[in-house]
C-alpha cells in the first residue's frame, strides 16, 4: 500500500485534518511532529520559497523521519503555516512523493504545491491545483459516532421524544460570549422545540458565568465541561434531530454539517461582518448546510485531489 507522511505542527485540529485527507485518500500513514527553528526561519520560509529553494534545515524535528517512513512513501501531507513549506520541502528530498496541504497557504509559492485543499472561506485563488471545500475535515469515522454513542447512553437514556442538542464552545477573537446573550438564545431555543429532549455541552472555552446560565435551564441532559471532561458530541450529532453549534465553533459546525441527519443551526455570536468566521457561516447557509438538513459530500473534491496527486 502507498503510504503517506502527516506533518504536524502538534495542534489537534490541524493534524486531525491530515489524518481525514489521508484516510479519505485510502493511505497508510505515519506521522511526524515538526516546528520552525524561529520565528525568523518561519519568515525566511517565505522568501526560500518563492526562490525554489526548499530545505528542512529550517525546522526541529520532534520525532524524526525515518527509512522506513520514506519507503513507498507516495504523498507528503501538511496542514497550517507551520507545516506548509515542510511538506513542499521533505516531498522535495524524497524525490518521488508530491505534497498535498489542507488550508490555504497564503504567502508562499502556490502553483509547487501538488494539490491544496483550501476552505471556500478563504477566498483562494482559482487555479487548477486548488480545491476548494466548503468546511473544514473531519476526521471522524462511522465507528467514532457508533462508539461514543454507546458511551453516551450509558449516561443518559433517551425518551421517545426528538432531541434538540446545543454545543456551546467559547470567545476568540473575532466572537464574544455573554451570559445575558446565551440566556437570549436558550430562551429562544426552548420556546421554539417545546416538545423535545434537550441536551447540551459546554467546552474548554466556554466561560464560568455562561455555564451557570447553562445550569439555570431544564436539560434533560447537560454536560458541564468545567465538572466533567466526557464527550457527547458524537451522540449529539448522531441522534438529533435538531442541533445548534455556537458560529465561532468552525470544527464543530464542519462536523455537524457532515455527519448525521440533524438540521444544523448556529448561534450568532460574531463581531465583525468581515472575518473569516463570518464567511465560513454565510457559506454554510448558502450551501443549505446550516438552516437545513443537507450534508457536505467532499466525494468530487477527493476524486480530483487523487487525480492530482497519483494516489
Amino acid at each position: 500500500m502507498k503510504k503517506a507522511i502527516i506533518l504536524t505542527d502538534g495542534k489537534a485540529g490541524h493534524e486531525n485534518q491530515s489524518r481525514a485527507f489521508a484516510r479519505a485518500l485510502g493511505l497508510d500513514f505515519a506521522v511526524r511532529e515538526v516546528h520552525f527553528k524561529s520565528p525568523f526561519h518561519k519568515i525566511l520560509s517565505y522568501i526560500l520559497d518563492h526562490f525554489g529553494v526548499r530545505t528542512l534545515s529550517l525546522f526541529t524535528f520532534k520525532s524524526g523521519v525515518n527509512p522506513a517512513d520514506a519507503k513507498d512513501c507516495a504523498l507528503v501531507i501538511g496542514t497550517g503555516s507551520g507545516v506548509f513549506y515542510a511538506a513542499k520541502a521533505l516531498a522535495k528530498k524524497l524525490g518521488n512523493a508530491k505534497c498535498g496541504v489542507v488550508l490555504y497557504p497564503r504567502g508562499y509559492h502556490l502553483p509547487s504545491f501538488d494539490c491544496i485543499l483550501a476552505p471556500s472561506f478563504d477566498n483562494p485563488a482559482k487555479r487548477e491545483n486548488i480545491i476548494e471545500i466548503p468546511v473544514n475535515l473531519v476526521a471522524n469515522d462511522e465507528s467514532f459516532y457508533s462508539s461514543g454513542t454507546e458511551k453516551f447512553l450509558e449516561r443518559h437514556k433517551p425518551s421517545s421524544k426528538k432531541a434538540v442538542s446545543v454545543i456551546v464552545g467559547g470567545p476568540n477573537k473575532c466572537s464574544t460570549m455573554t451570559a445575558p446573550w446565551m440566556r437570549k438564545e436558550l430562551e429562544r431555543i426552548f420556546s421554539e422545540t417545546p416538545d423535545c429532549e434537550h441536551w447540551v455541552t459546554t467546552s474548554r472555552r466556554t466561560p464560568k458565568d455562561v455555564e451557570e446560565v447553562v445550569e439555570d435551564f431544564p436539560f434533560d441532559y447537560a454536560l458541564i465541561y468545567s465538572k466533567d471532561h466526557f464527550n457527547p458530541i458524537p451522540a449529539f450529532v448522531k441522534l438529533s434531530s435538531r442541533l445548534y453549534v455556537t458560529a465561532e465553533s468552525t470544527g464543530m459546525l464542519s462536523e455537524a454539517c457532515s455527519f448525521g441527519s440533524s438540521e444544523v443551526h448556529a448561534l450568532d455570536n460574531l463581531k465583525s461582518a468581515k472575518s473569516k468566521f463570518r464567511r465560513f457561516l454565510e457559506s454554510l447557509v448558502d450551501g443549505g448546510y446550516v438552516g437545513g438538513v443537507r450534508k457536505v459530500d467532499l466525494g468530487e473534491q477527493f476524486a480530483k485531489a487523487s487525480s492530482l496527486l497519483g494516489v
